[in-house]
């Protein structure tokens, strides 16, 4: 849902993630055979978890004197435990080892701060995952100079909307960037991390691959599991083949005939068929 710049209502998003409790925002970064990048060869493999419901991106902003704005930047410590508590629950059910929280707490001392004392309070309950802390601005320059040396990344809501886009370009772009807003109870809501898109929509020429993989996130959420590998599959034997892609990863199908040849690997992966692609 496309939210208005600079003026107009408080983000839709923002505000469906705080309806139904959504304080977890997984976007993971892995290299897809047949897209090719700098950092192909070694590989990428991370995970970001973003807390997703405050920050600054809490829309509490107001006008001091004219010429003069303030925008608050709220951290609470429920928020930060729910999204420490559900990042290493994470990882030791996703076979992680491995977890830094990034933060900026040598300057907004009390915030952060407060983020990183869940942080730790939570890493000290599993002792199997190792934990560190490092700053924003550091982690972006080691991440580009070797993305390896990272597994899951724990932060605040703006630093992960930022830092995931960092991510998502080592692996090809945000045409290749899921994403999944999690909540207690198995409340979950799955997007692509690129938003509307609505440049490329309106001409076909937007990649649909983000939008899949979240698809596949769902399904795994649901414990589809066998019906998201067939999908997956059909997806990545079209990257890896590249005769049907889109532009923004060197390609020249538009999205239909990107998702028409997803579609005739995917069927005769089907045990059954259920449907026709004509």
């Amino acid at each position: 849902m496309r939210t208005a710049i600079g003026k107009g209502h408080v983000s839709l998003n923002l505000t469906i993630r705080r309806t139904f409790g959504l304080y977890a925002n997984v976007r993971p970064a892995k290299t897809v055979p047949g897209v090719i990048t700098p950092y192909s060869e070694g590989g990428v493999d991370v995970v970001i978890m973003r807390e997703n419901t405050e920050g600054e991106y809490s829309g509490i902003e107001h006008t001091v004197v004219p010429g003069v704005v303030q925008s608050v930047k709220l951290i609470t410590r429920l928020a930060s435990r729910n999204v420490a508590e559900y990042a290493f629950k994470y990882a030791v059910d996703n076979g992680r080892s491995n977890i830094v929280a990034l933060h900026k707490a040598n300057i907004m001392k009390m915030s952060d701060g407060l983020f990183l004392e869940e942080c730790r309070a939570v890493a000290e309950q599993y002792p199997q995952i190792k934990y560190r802390e490092m700053y924003l601005d550091s982690a972006c320059l080691k991440i580009v100079k070797d993305p390896t040396q990272f597994d899951m990344m724990l932060m605040p809501n703006l630093y992960g909307d930022i830092f995931s886009d960092l991510t998502s370009g080592l692996i090809g772009g945000l045409g290749l960037a899921p994403s999944g807003n999690m909540g207690k109870d198995g409340i979950a809501i799955y997007e692509a991390v690129h938003g509307t898109a609505d440049d490329l929509t309106a001409t076909n020429k937007g990649n649909p691959t983000a939008l899949l993989m979240s698809g596949l996130m769902m399904l795994r959420h649901l414990e589809l599991q066998s019906h998201a590998d067939k999908i997956e599959a059909a997806v990545l034997e079209t990257l890896k083949e590249r005769k049907f892609v889109t532009g923004d990863i060197g390609g020249t199908a538009t999205n239909p005939q990107y998702t028409a040849e997803i579609c005739r690997k995917y069927v005769p992966l089907l045990e059954t068929c259920l449907f026709r692609v004509f």
